[in-house]
């Protein structure tokens, strides 16, 4: 076991815990944030992504100890639901959830893509998005969502 500084939604943390695990597991059992989700365990559904240091990261296979002193942002440091994240409130407008389960996954890897590419192209927003696993086939309005944010941003 480590003592681990993490901030997290920009409040700091510290946590006892061994080294490798997941930080899905610090995030959602010792800090009780729900937004990532355990989807696969592998890192390829995209479920439990989250923002560290301005980078789309899969939180089951990254562990806490790789993480130690960053800056680390999941759904729930956004916004509220009094009062939304513009991304958030995007994909309210265009109604972009079905079953939500890869929701805080698209949302956080799109959140990423747009502060790195302020002026994705479609082609771009595609590929990044092409990472994160959608059961429900909501991706066109998803899409029309992360476009409807982006235009928003730039205006």
């Amino acid at each position: 076991m480590s003592v681990i500084s993490l901030t997290v939604n920009g409040r700091a943390h510290t946590v006892d815990v061994d080294p490798a695990t997941p930080l899905l597991y610090v995030l959602s059992d010792d800090l009780e944030l729900r937004g990532p989700k355990f989807g696969c365990g592998l890192g390829q559904c995209g479920c439990c992504t989250v923002i560290v240091n301005g980078q789309a990261v899969r939180s089951c296979v990254t562990t806490v100890e790789k993480v130690a002193g960053a800056t680390i942002t999941t759904l729930e440091g956004l916004g509220t639901i009094e009062n939304p994240h513009p991304i958030q409130q995007a994909f309210i407008d265009e109604q972009a959830m079905q079953c939500g389960f890869c929701l805080s996954g698209v949302i956080m890897t799109a959140k990423a893509l747009l502060d790195r590419t302020p002026n994705a192209t479609d082609v771009q927003i595609r590929q990044s998005m092409s990472t994160v696993l959608c059961r429900c086939g909501g991706h066109g309005r998803m899409l029309t969502a992360i476009k409807r944010y982006a235009q928003r941003r730039t205006a």
